[in-house]
């Protein structure tokens, strides 16, 4: 009897693993909490598109004392910021930020 209550034991434990790994999928992302404005000078900024590891799109900001923090990708006047950065960085070309890492300079 001793046995089985071990087997069952086990896969109660091992339910539980799966059913955590499960709901924390997207844990493996760089950015847990966001801001939702820009307060300091921007030394660089970081975009990382969505990924099986992360599903979700992250910028990371650095600014000009090395602190980086994350910015929310949702809101408008973010991506209207990221825009005006992108139209200045490159004026004569309209093409999309590639799947991987993109980084900005200022």
């Amino acid at each position: 009897m001793a046995g089985i209550f071990k087997v069952f034991l086990l896969l109660a434990v091992m339910v539980c693993i799966s059913y955590a790994q499960h709901n924390e999928s997207g844990q493996q992302c760089l950015c847990q909490r966001v801001r939702s404005r820009l307060a300091t000078k921007v030394k660089e900024i970081q975009i990382y598109q969505a990924t099986i590891f992360c599903d979700r799109v992250e910028i990371v900001v650095t600014d000009q004392s090395g602190r980086r923090f994350c910015l929310n990708p949702k809101l408008k006047a973010i991506q209207k910021l990221l825009s005006n950065m992108m139209a200045k960085q490159n004026p004569s070309s309209t093409t999309s930020i590639p799947a991987s890492t993109s980084a900005a300079r200022i």
